[in-house]
């Protein structure tokens, strides 16, 4: 898990790679960078709803230390509001060839670089995306009531 992610636009062919006998490496490589960032995608994404699960377990608990709690309207919003990829409530949602929802703009770069789900990580059919209205329409009902 010490990876540092950052490493995978290594477009430029240049020295380095086949070592010279042999076929070269690059396509392998690439894929293998790819496959090693959707997989530590999934990770941190598991890791997130992990902690997201254990943090409202604590909140359900320790309900009696008021200390902790800033305000009863500091409320969670519900997961399906929150985007997978910027973890944030989302206030474009739009859905993906997988089903999912996501915020479109997170999904556009996403979608511009790959043409996988961000959570499945099996590829897309398509790479049209749809707006979700209903789940913008509840997210903003959700938002006026815990202003």
């Amino acid at each position: 898990k010490g990876k540092k992610g950052k490493k995978k636009k290594k477009k430029k062919k240049g020295k380095g790679g086949g070592g010279g006998a042999g076929p070269s490496r690059e396509p392998e490589d690439e894929a293998a960078l790819v496959a090693a960032e959707e997989a530590e995608l999934a990770a941190a994404l598991e890791e997130s709803a992990r902690l997201e699960e254990g943090r409202r377990a604590a909140e359900a608990q320790g309900s009696s230390s008021a200390a902790e709690a800033p305000a009863p309207r500091e409320e969670e919003p519900p997961a399906d509001f929150i985007c997978p990829i910027t973890t944030e409530v989302m206030s474009d949602p739009v859905m993906a060839a997988d089903g999912h929802s996501y915020e479109r703009s997170a999904i556009e770069r996403w979608l511009a670089t790959k043409s996988t789900s961000p959570m499945t990580g099996e590829a897309l059919e398509h790479s049209i995306l749809t707006p979700n209205h209903a789940l913008r329409g509840r997210i903003r009902e959700w938002q006026e009531a815990h202003r």
